[in-house]
């Protein structure tokens, strides 16, 4: 495969996911939407590190496969927190936590 495409795939994810997160005001899209930037950033580590034949960016993606994973459980543990209490996920109305 060659890298420009994978260059372009992953640049494609990464506005796909920029523009979820900066147009969609439900929660889920928007963990979803970051979801998508960290799997562009995975699939570049992954294309540099084959065509350079080191193992770094291998590394790399593990320990961003981690953070995804982290933020995935802390983040939806608040929104079903936050959905019981007040029924709603919507970031607008979240907002309203400050205080």
């Amino acid at each position: 495969m060659n890298l420009s495409f994978i260059l372009f795939l992953s640049f494609s994810l990464f506005v796909i996911g920029v523009l979820g997160v900066l147009t969609k005001r439900n929660v889920l899209v928007f963990f979803l939407s970051i979801e998508l930037i960290l799997n562009a950033s995975n699939l570049l580590f992954i294309a540099f590190a084959r065509q350079w034949g080191d193992m770094t960016g291998q590394v790399w993606v593990f320990f961003v496969l981690v953070l995804a994973a982290v933020e995935a459980a802390v983040g939806f543990a608040i929104v079903i927190n936050y959905f019981r209490t007040k029924e709603a996920v919507d970031l607008d109305q979240i907002n309203l936590l400050k205080g």
